[in-house]
């Protein structure tokens, strides 16, 4: 009998179900762009994703494309170290190729954490990699835990920081982002999402911000220029469009992200080098 798990995911750790839900909706797809078998075992554990329904309805399309852009972002970059910031219910770890010798770091909320190892316990999970998990808050010296965690930051490093940017207020944003740059060797790489003032804004935008107002995970700043920005750090960036992506693996573009539907409203996928 299944051990009952005593910390499921509330507040802005419930955006972690949904992610997980949107993974596990498209294992059962005719082409996945990607597999993962963990997922459904999560959200069953969390209790469902089903109050985030709409949320997933309206974005779903664009989750799958963007877990699949990073997915290859991070197996692309080939690197020692990767760091995922915010991993929530994430399981690149147990799911991707990994080449020998990389160290997988995540960092979230102890308690979100304490949950996760405990459903994957339960499906018997093993991953593919060194996997360290770091029990930290993101507003504080999360930095000196992920050091004292094994982490070298002399060593080229590829950091993700997915669906996160958003929920924080600007300056602790900046703040994170400081501190990435800071502990990044020249040659390590980034890849983030983040969204513009126009798509924060969108009318069909709306009700998702009252569901996540109620979960206390209300979205807090935006980037007009990406490229800029990451560069500002020592970055040099590049933005892929959904519109691409999606043409790239054979998928009508999600409405969410759509030119013809949105206008100029941007969800920004950013990959960037480490230049200085």
């Amino acid at each position: 009998m299944k051990r009952v798990l005593q910390r499921p995911p509330v507040g802005v750790a419930r955006t972690a179900v949904l992610i997980a839900a949107a993974r596990a909706t498209e294992r059962r797809q005719l082409r996945p762009l990607f597999d993962d078998p963990l997922a459904a075992g999560l959200v069953e554990a969390a209790g469902s994703a089903s109050d985030l329904n709409g949320v997933r309805t309206l974005a779903g399309d664009h989750f799958v494309l963007r877990t699949r852009y990073f997915d290859d972002e991070l197996l692309g970059s080939a690197l020692p170290q990767v760091v995922i910031m915010a991993a929530g219910l994430d399981t690149r770890a147990f799911r991707l190729r990994w080449p020998p010798g990389t160290t997988l770091f995540e960092l979230d909320l102890p308690e979100l954490i304490e949950f996760k190892e405990d459903a994957l316990r339960d499906q018997l999970a093993q991953p593919a990699c060194e996997r360290v998990v770091v029990p930290c808050d993101l507003r504080d010296d999360w930095a000196t835990a992920l050091i004292r965690a094994g982490f070298d930051p002399k060593r080229p490093t590829a950091w993700l920081l997915e669906g996160l940017f958003m929920f924080l207020p600007p300056d602790a944003g900046e703040q994170i982002l400081y501190w990435v740059s800071a502990m990044s060797a020249r040659g390590s790489t980034l890849a983030l999402e983040h969204v513009n003032h126009a798509f924060r804004e969108l009318p069909q935008m709306k009700a998702v911000h009252q569901r996540f107002d109620a979960l206390d995970a209300r979205w807090q700043s935006d980037v007009e220029d990406p490229v800029e920005w990451l560069g500002g750090y020592g970055w040099h960036a590049e933005v892929t469009h959904q519109v691409d992506l999606a043409a790239r693996h054979d998928r009508a573009v999600p409405a969410i992200t759509d030119p013809r539907k949105v206008g100029d409203a941007r969800i920004w996928l950013a990959s960037a080098v480490r230049t200085t």
